[in-house]
Parts: C-alpha cells; sequence; structure tokens
C-alpha cells in the first residue's frame, strides 16, 4: 500500500529542492551572455553580447545576475554602467580574453569599466588581457597607445570582487577610484616581473577598501594607494615578484588631499623591489600621509623592506625641491626577515617636513650577504622613538 500522505510530502519537497537547484546553479540565471549572442569559442567578438546582457541585468527590477558560462570570451572594451535599480551579481565562470591587437583596447583607459554602479557583485573566472605586445612596444621605445587597465570601479559603492584571476594586464590590474566599501578577496594577479606598469591594484581618492587574501605577482606595486584614499585594510597579501605595497607616489600637485588611515598586516614580501614604501617627490604640497600601521610582516629577501622615500625619481627627472607632504604617526611592528639591500630600514624624509611619529617596534632584519656584511638603518629628517628588540639597531 502506498501512503498517499507520504507520496505528496515527497513529491512537494523534490519540487520544492528543484526551485532551489534552478535558483543557485548559473546556467539558469535570467542573464546568461550566451543567450544574448556571445560565442566562448574564443574567436567570436561577444562584446555586444556582454553590453545586451549587462543592460538588462541593470534596468532589471528583480535580483539580477549576469552570468559567463565556461568557455573563452574574446571582448574589446567593457562599459558597463549604472546606476543600476538592484544589486547586480556579475559571475564568470569562463574566460575573458582581450583581442591580440593591444591597439583594440590600448586607446582606452581600461578593459571592463564599473561606472556609477551601487552594489555589485563581481564573482570567478579569469580575465587575459595579453599585454605581452604592448608591453613590447613599450620597451621597444615605440609610439604605443597608452594602455588599459584591465578593472577599473569608478564611482562605485558596496562593491565585492572575489575569486578572480587576472593574468597579463596592459598596466593596472583592478583600479579603484573615486568610490566606498569596496572588499576584494581570494584575487589572483599575474603579469611578469619585468612588465611596466602592471600594479596589481591601485587606489585613489576612495574610502573604505578591504583588500584580502590575494596573492600579487606583477612588475610594479603590488598595491598602490593614491591621494585622497582612507581607511585601508589589507591582509593576507603575497606580493612578489613586484615593487611591494606603497603609498603614493604623493606630491605630484600642490593641492593635494592626503592618505590615512591604512593598516597592512600578516602579509608575505618575497623578492620584491621595496616592501613597504611611503614614497613622495620632492616638491612643494599640501599633501599628507598619516595614520599608517605595518604588522606582521615576512620579506624574503626584499631590496628596501621598510622604506620611507621622500625624494622619490622614478625616471631621473626629478623637481629637486623639498617635499611639502607631512609624513607622520607610522608604525612598523614585528616586520622580520632578509634584506638583499645593506640599508635594510630606510627613511629619507622632507628637510621642510620631516618625518614625526615614526615608530619602530620588535623589528628584525638581517642583509642577505655572502660576505655576512651587516643591514644597518639610515635616517635623514626622520623622528620617532623604538621599543621591544629593533634590528638592524635603529637610528630614531
Amino acid at each position: 500500500m502506498y501512503d498517499f500522505k507520504t507520496m505528496k510530502f515527497t513529491s512537494v519537497s523534490c519540487f520544492l529542492f528543484f526551485c532551489l537547484i534552478i535558483l543557485i546553479i548559473p546556467s539558469c540565471l535570467a542573464y546568461n551572455v550566451v543567450n544574448f549572442g556571445a560565442r566562448g569559442d574564443g574567436r567570436t567578438d561577444s562584446t555586444s553580447a556582454f553590453l545586451r546582457a549587462w543592460s538588462s541585468a541593470c534596468h532589471s527590477t528583480s535580483q539580477p545576475n549576469v552570468y559567463i558560462p565556461r568557455g573563452t570570451y574574446l571582448v574589446r572594451t567593457l562599459n558597463l554602467n549604472g546606476p543600476c535599480k538592484r544589486r547586480v551579481e556579475f559571475r564568470i565562470d569562463g574566460t575573458l580574453v582581450a583581442p591580440v591587437n593591444y591597439n583594440a583596447i590600448g586607446n582606452a583607459e581600461f578593459w571592463i569599466m564599473f561606472y556609477k554602479v551601487s552594489g555589485v557583485n563581481v564573482y570567478g573566472g579569469t580575465i587575459n588581457a595579453k599585454g605581452h605586445g604592448y608591453w613590447s612596444c613599450r620597451k621597444g621605445g615605440k609610439s604605443c597607445p597608452q594602455g588599459a587597465r584591465s578593472i577599473q570601479f569608478m564611482w562605485c559603492n558596496n562593491v565585492l570582487l572575489k575569486g578572480l584571476t587576472s593574468l597579463h594586464s596592459q598596466r593596472v590590474h583592478i583600479g579603484i577610484g573615486y568610490s566606498s566599501n569596496v572588499r576584494v578577496e581570494n584575487l589572483k594577479i599575474t603579469a611578469p616581473s619585468g612588465s611596466p606598469n602592471t600594479d596589481g591594484i591601485h587606489v585613489q581618492n576612495s574610502r573604505g577598501i578591504t583588500i584580502y587574501d590575494s596573492i600579487i605577482k606583477t612588475g610594479d606595486d603590488c598595491i598602490s594607494i593614491g591621494p585622497a584614499s582612507a581607511n585601508m585594510w589589507i591582509e593576507k597579501v603575497g606580493c612578489g615578484p613586484g615593487h611591494g605595497i606603497s603609498i603614493g607616489s604623493l606630491g605630484h600637485s600642490l593641492n593635494e588631499d592626503g592618505v590615512a588611515n591604512i593598516t597592512v598586516a600578516n602579509s608575505v614580501f618575497t623578492k620584491t623591489q621595496n616592501g613597504v614604501r611611503i614614497k613622495s617627490w620632492a616638491r612643494p604640497s599640501g599633501g599628507f600621509a598619516t595614520n599608517i600601521m605595518f604588522r606582521n610582516l615576512v620579506m624574503r629577501n626584499v631590496g628596501n623592506p621598510i622604506f620611507i622615500d621622500q625624494n622619490y625619481c622614478p625616471h631621473n627627472v626629478c623637481p629637486r625641491q623639498s617635499s611639502g607632504v607631512k609624513v607622520s604617526d607610522v608604525t612598523f611592528k614585528n616586520v622580520k626577515g632578509t634584506s638583499s639591500t645593506q640599508a635594510a630600514m630606510k627613511f629619507d624624509c622632507s628637510a621642510s617636513n620631516p618625518c614625526t611619529g615614526i615608530k619602530l617596534h620588535d623589528i628584525n632584519l638581517t642583509y642577505n650577504d655572502r660576505l655576512r656584511r651587516p643591514a644597518f638603518a639610515y635616517c635623514k629628517n626622520a623622528r620617532g622613538r623604538h621599543t621591544g628588540k629593533v634590528f638592524p639597531k635603529s637610528c630614531i
């Protein structure tokens, strides 16, 4: 005998379970780019299909989702504009590739732009800007386009970027500008050590930014923090190769907003040009960097593990003045490992605006040198104090 009541309950349960599966499996989402004409063959230009899918999702009054299924999708410049009516999920299970001809995106400032979007989650997948041709153009001294950032968030709020792999950006991999409340986590960023200006993540004119649990291997700063940035938390970053994590360059202009409340914690630097660095041009400026914390950091054969450089001059075209940028209240706590340069700590501060409030606590940096020469600290116009064990011996 069959129990009709039991059979009815089971049927309803199965129906509900099926509905749940429909909701959570990405292929069932409303705005699949394939349904708008995209083809994941790596050859067909799918730019228009992506833009149509985004526009439909952005104007949706229900919970919108843009879905890129498995496959390789060739796209040119994508302007993903807001504001949108609801929070948008942008899920990438496939790979986005730029055209081989670097001019296709190189004449724009970006490849993929989220503009004035308040509320967006970008998940997973891979983007490959194929920057090798552009880097060769730059190195060859040819007339090259300005180059594109791979992903740019501009005037965006309440953003989550999670699980993305970014390969071979022409320039900056991830840019964040004029935005707030942005969380970046579980990213893998890769470009060769010799690729020019390929910063991993660049933040400027933004507040409330968190960068967490990411691996960044690139040819410039793993993370760079520009003027008018505040309230940033950076943790569990593996950096290298690259130029380290930098605040600056600051002081490029006279009327410039400063940088405040930045924490870099629990991170590892491997064979980077610098470790943690604050850099400013030697020219008049109203800029500043204050309330900065660098703590629990491991340096593995790093050049300039701890570095404040107020005579920044990357291409030998130097202002040769005195930096107006005020650097104050900077703490280096529990920084350990090896330096590939003898000056393991270097504080080259402004004569007109000396660094103040520099704090060193429990530092242990040794010079990775076959001749076993000792590491040393260099100070110029730097004021502060040290506590705990500090090696090399503090010059502050």
